[in-house]
């Protein structure tokens, strides 16, 4: 049974080989943390603070994901180790998916101290421990060396959820925002969110280069 497991699961590891789904993944991450620091940086009534505004920047990301990724495959990936078909639950969906399971925790965790006028920088920060436990799901059961990744992760959230609350809430104090959740709050999920992208996109740096590293484009095989 585990060679089955392992034979269906080879695609998703494929598709990952050169790290291009990390990299989409802490694009993403990274782009949601530019948009919330936007929203609170910007009057409220700014086009940057509408209802709609989520929705649109949420399609930009994954389509330039996943066209970006396709990209990658047909001129980086599919020359040295061949053409894999995968589904658009893989290239598309998957990562709206994620970053899904980036930004409805981060939205109910602000709606809630929002609503109940809280702080909750704690409970934001260890945010983070989901995030993790997404990525070694995702990436780190397939290469070990990624555990290193996990953990640095978890080290993070918890740095973050332990650092004064004037340094994590600096990034939204004087914002609007203010008003109805403390700036401590909104710090510690920005933070958060761009802890987790800028990882990913050094753990997907890393297998992109490994893998440049380790195969050679077909002029230099016929050669």
């Amino acid at each position: 049974m585990n060679e089955v497991a392992g034979l269906l699961n080879r695609p998703k590891a494929y598709y990952n080989i050169d790290g291009v789904g990390e990299l989409g993944v802490g694009f993403m991450g990274l782009g949601f943390a530019l948009l919330g620091c936007m929203q609170v940086r910007s009057p409220e009534s700014s086009v940057w603070n509408r209802p709609y505004t989520l929705l649109v920047f949420m399609g930009a990301i994954c389509l330039l994901i996943h066209y970006g990724s396709k990209a990658i495959k047909k001129y980086v990936t599919y020359p040295r180790t061949g053409f894999v078909q995968y589904s658009r639950r893989d290239t598309l969906w998957r990562p709206m998916i994620i970053g899904f399971a980036i930004s409805v925790p981060a939205s109910v965790i602000l709606f809630y101290a929002i609503r109940h006028h809280l702080s909750m920088t704690t409970p934001a920060s260890l945010m983070g421990l989901v995030f993790a436990a997404t990525y070694a799901h995702g990436f780190a059961r397939t290469v070990r060396w990624k555990w290193t990744v996990v953990w640095v992760m978890v080290a993070g959230s918890i740095l973050i959820a332990l650092l004064p609350a004037d340094l994590v809430g600096s990034l939204a104090a004087h914002s609007w925002i203010t008003k109805s959740v403390s700036a401590k709050t909104v710090g510690a999920v920005e933070f958060t969110i761009l802890l987790y992208g800028a990882l990913l996109l050094i753990s997907g740096g890393i297998s992109f280069w490994l893998y440049l590293r380790h195969t050679q484009p077909p002029a230099a095989e016929e050669q």
